[in-house]
């Protein structure tokens, strides 16, 4: 876990069942900012059954918490694929998404894989600045929106 202190002090901890509906909340939030013109509101039932049927079974999930308040999260499974790296808009720029990343880097040190879309710069940079580099090309099955593949290597 990653102390901090002051008033924006958060902290790092294991997903717990209790924590299911925070967490969908913040996707669908951070997802509808990020993205406006895709109602998110609409595939809600499709992420919730994607939650609990895919990521929960197969992926470490690591909450953030801030003054007991779920503020951002992340998947990965065992084969070092990170999934999903979710932050309240309002941590957008802080260490939050460094200390969440730091975490599945400690915990996937053979590498680890993600795949982004092509047209989120913020992500991208973000991911590059975390020593992540480009492995390729692809296409969301689901939303037919490109995406990038990065890789981080220990």
């Amino acid at each position: 876990m990653i102390p901090k202190s002051g008033p924006a002090a958060f902290h790092l901890r294991p997903y717990r069942a209790e924590d299911e509906d925070a967490a969908i909340a913040l996707w669908l939030r951070t997802w509808q900012l990020a993205y406006p013109s895709i109602d998110f509101a609409a595939r809600l039932a499709w992420w919730r059954e994607r939650w609990n049927g895919e990521l929960v079974p197969n992926a470490a999930i690591i909450v953030a918490e801030q003054a007991d308040k779920l503020i951002g999260f992340v998947t990965v499974d065992g084969s070092g694929y990170l999934d999903q790296l979710v932050v309240g808009p309002e941590h957008w720029g802080s260490k939050l998404a460094t200390a969440l990343v730091d975490e599945v880097k400690r915990r996937s040190p053979g590498g680890i894989a993600l795949k982004v879309n092509a047209d989120n710069s913020r992500a991208i940079r973000f991911y590059e600045r975390s020593g992540f580099v480009h492995a390729g090309e692809d296409v969301n099955p689901t939303s037919k929106r490109q995406i990038l593949k990065m890789e981080w290597k220990a």
